[in-house]
């Protein structure tokens, strides 16, 4: 049994990931985190205090006093520095009355009386100095005195929500005078009052109704109270509220010692939430359900619940969305902590901002001086920026040359053949020890770039054995040991030669790579006998086509890169041969000697 209880918490837990659909208190949250963000944008703090508040009221309405807080305070941090007396006031009080509902007295008190002495409104004062007393009030009957004067002032300003707040604190007084009727009496009028325009708040009337029937042993009222409330269309028209109105009734008769009604009602809310999407309720009930089965030792339809449970889980899951709803507030309230962040972070900066050039008034020169200091340090970041993508860029080739070599390795594996194999990888080795000792250089020997070049073509000759020869040509005034060159710049140009055209040939092709000096720069030619480029292109599959090469894009970035931090002017030419197929690549560069 057990096992099935686990099973089922996970499996909510992790499936409702895939709901989408959001509450009526989810929405107002996230359209007001929209004005939120335009208001912080806009630099608007009036409407960013207004969007803190609303998202508070918002809380506050459904119940979720410690959220509430938290945006009224932030709402009147921006009030107070704007010196909004009237909104001011009003957030204060809705601070208070959140702090009060978690039972943080003096903070509530406390910002009782600060709302009274901001006195934007003669009946705004006198409520919230009236609401300051009965915090502070050490009798009864002078609560009751701040109360009264409340209700009064809330029936001539229509405000039934506050209205119905005062008389129910007016039946707490008189149950700590032990005024029974009276306080049944003033808690049913504040149910009343607040169920036409308020509904969260009248259930929580109706619950310390039903609660302060049931501390009085007095369940038929308690049963009574609660099937009153579960007339109302605000909880008839809503079946997550149905369902917990449900589960209340039924540990109403449990405490009156009435499993058996009990059982009828946890299977009707059970039903319910089933048939609604309601996870956390559904299993609600059926935990319940399982321990008055305990009870009476029917074990049998304990375990048939968990069947059925279990068996109607996936679609409740499907039309559940409370769990989604809480992932979706965590969310909008984690990228409002994150713009505030950013907030900060430009006020922050913004003021730095404004003492620097107030500081800088009297200090022409030392303004020119540090001008100068930024523009440097600027520049510097820019090279280093620039250099660490050129890096990246010639790092990013190591992997696509590993990719290919390890597939020819594959090849002669697939091929049986190990010797060939064991070839490759001792030349790729020795390759791979020298691309690594000169990946973190911009410019490397031309020897090592030479030695580099002359492996990579061993290796694909290894693999393409029957599809090409090469010859690498260097001129005899080229000094191989002083003149250094970009390393590995050359290597994608005959990647390409071999990959794409010399190895679709179905007669042997040839390979020339040429070092030439041409006056003050280094002249390189590739040339190949190969399909040349538009025919590649021709044949390349619908897969092929859809991938996007880096290779040579990554080439021609690095070039540009070189060309920006060396003033290297690298000329780079590609075109089919003309007169017999090919393709025909001149590079050019500046001679740089160590």
């Amino acid at each position: 049994m057990k096992f099935i209880k686990l099973f089922a918490f996970v499996f909510v837990l992790f499936s409702v990931g895939n709901l989408y659909s959001q509450s009526k208190e989810t929405q107002e949250v996230v359209a007001e985190t929209s004005k939120l963000k335009k208001a912080v944008d806009t630099k608007n703090e009036s409407a960013e205090a207004e969007s803190y508040y609303n998202i508070g009221e918002t809380f506050f309405n459904n119940r979720n006093f410690s959220k509430s807080e938290e945006y009224f305070l932030k709402s009147k941090n921006i009030y107070e520095k704007l010196n909004d007396k009237q909104n001011l006031e009003k957030v204060i009080r809705k601070l208070a009355q959140s702090q009060e509902n978690q039972n943080k007295l003096k903070s509530a008190q406390s910002n009782y009386q600060k709302a009274s002495k901001i006195g934007y409104s003669k009946s705004k004062r006198s409520l919230n100095a009236n609401d300051a007393s009965r915090l502070s009030s050490p009798t009864p009957e002078n609560k009751a005195d701040a109360i009264l004067s409340n209700i009064q002032i809330n029936e001539k300003e229509n405000n039934k929500e506050d209205l119905a707040a005062s008389y129910s604190q007016m039946a707490d007084v008189n149950i700590e005078n032990k005024n029974i009727p009276k306080a049944e009496e003033n808690l049913n009028t504040a149910y009343q009052i607040s169920k036409e325009q308020a509904p969260q708040q009248a259930l929580a009337i109706n619950q310390k109704l039903t609660d302060f029937y049931v501390d009085n042993k007095d369940f038929d009222k308690a049963i009574e109270a609660k099937k009153s409330v579960l007339k109302e269309n605000f909880v008839k028209e809503n079946s997550q509220k149905k369902v917990e109105q449900i589960q209340e009734l039924a540990e109403i008769y449990i405490k009156k010692n009435d499993p058996k009604e009990a059982i009828v009602l946890f299977k009707n809310a059970y039903d319910i939430a089933l048939q609604k999407g309601h996870t956390l309720e559904a299993q609600k009930s059926v935990k319940k359900l399982d321990s008055l089965y305990n009870i009476s030792e029917n074990t049998r339809a304990s375990i048939q619940l968990y069947r059925d449970f279990l068996g109607k889980l996936p679609d409740l899951v499907s039309k559940d969305r409370s769990l989604v709803d809480n992932k979706i507030l965590e969310d909008t309230e984690q990228r409002i902590s994150q713009l505030m962040k950013e907030k900060e972070l430009k006020d922050e900066l913004i003021r730095k901002k404004n003492i620097f050039n107030y500081s800088l008034i009297g200090a022409l020169i030392l303004l020119i001086g540090l001008i100068i200091f930024i523009f440097r340090t600027l520049k510097k970041v820019q090279i280093k920026n620039k250099k660490i993508a050129l890096q990246s860029l010639r790092r990013e080739m190591n992997p696509h040359f590993i990719f290919n070599s390890l597939n020819s390795v594959n090849h002669f594996i697939a091929t049986n053949n190990e010797l060939e194999a064991n070839q490759y990888l001792t030349k790729f080795s020795k390759l791979m020890r020298g691309v690594m000792e000169n990946s973190s250089e911009d410019f490397i020997p031309f020897q090592q770039e030479l030695d580099l070049l002359q492996n990579y073509l061993a290796l694909e000759k290894t693999r393409f054995a029957d599809k090409f020869d090469y010859e690498i040509k260097v001129d005899e005034s080229l000094n191989t040991q002083s003149l250094k060159v970009p390393g590995m710049l050359i290597q994608p140009f005959l990647e390409n030669a071999v990959w794409h055209g010399l190895r679709y040939r179905t007669t042997k092709g040839f390979l020339k790579l040429n070092f030439e000096k041409s006056g003050e720069n280094l002249k390189i030619i590739i040339e190949d006998n190969g399909i040349g480029i538009e025919e590649s292109k021709k044949q390349k599959t619908e897969h092929q086509k859809s991938r996007k090469g880096r290779g040579m894009k990554n080439t021609l970035e690095r070039i540009a890169l070189l060309n920006d931090l060396y003033k290297q002017n690298i000329e780079c030419k590609i075109i089919d041969k003309k007169e017999e197929p090919g393709v025909f690549v001149e590079v050019s560069f500046k001679l740089i000697n160590s």
